[in-house]
């Protein structure tokens, strides 16, 4: 191979980096720009309040950590009568509490959201990967 002929390869590979890091760059610029529309998005917004509002509020709180301490004495201690009595009791008054659902309600909204776009960007590339299947990789 000549000279001219390894200056003229060297000229394509650098261009087709230069290209690739270029869209490479495109698809950050568009990623933050996504990720600033998701963040101004009124499900989003309303995700973060009701969060908020859960962390700011005392009861949901301690019932939120008693159900998760019932949860791990069960798994530890095995199936176990009296535990499961008043987990369902927690669940209840779990389901009663107003700022606990509303949390929940808005949390299903955002994972509505962002499995909708994983299943656009999915379409749009012809890829599978970041279709929602239910969870798991496997």
């Amino acid at each position: 191979m000549s000279d001219a002929q390894d200056v003229e390869g060297a000229g394509e590979d650098s261009v087709g980096v230069s290209d690739e890091e270029d869209v490479e760059a495109d698809v950050e610029e568009v990623l933050h720009e996504f990720l600033d529309t998701l963040g101004e998005s009124e499900t989003y917004q309303q995700f973060v309040a009701a969060d908020e509002a859960l962390q700011n509020d005392d009861d949901a709180m301690a019932l939120l950590r008693e159900y998760q301490r019932k949860q791990q004495q069960m798994q530890r201690g095995g199936f176990d009568e009296s535990v499961m009595a008043e987990l369902k009791q927690l669940q209840t008054e779990m389901s009663n509490n107003e700022t606990i659902q509303r949390q929940q309600a808005a949390q299903a909204d955002l994972i509505e959201l962002l499995q909708r776009t994983n299943d656009t960007i999915s379409d749009e590339i012809g890829e599978e990967f970041a279709r929602s299947t239910g969870g798991g990789c496997c």
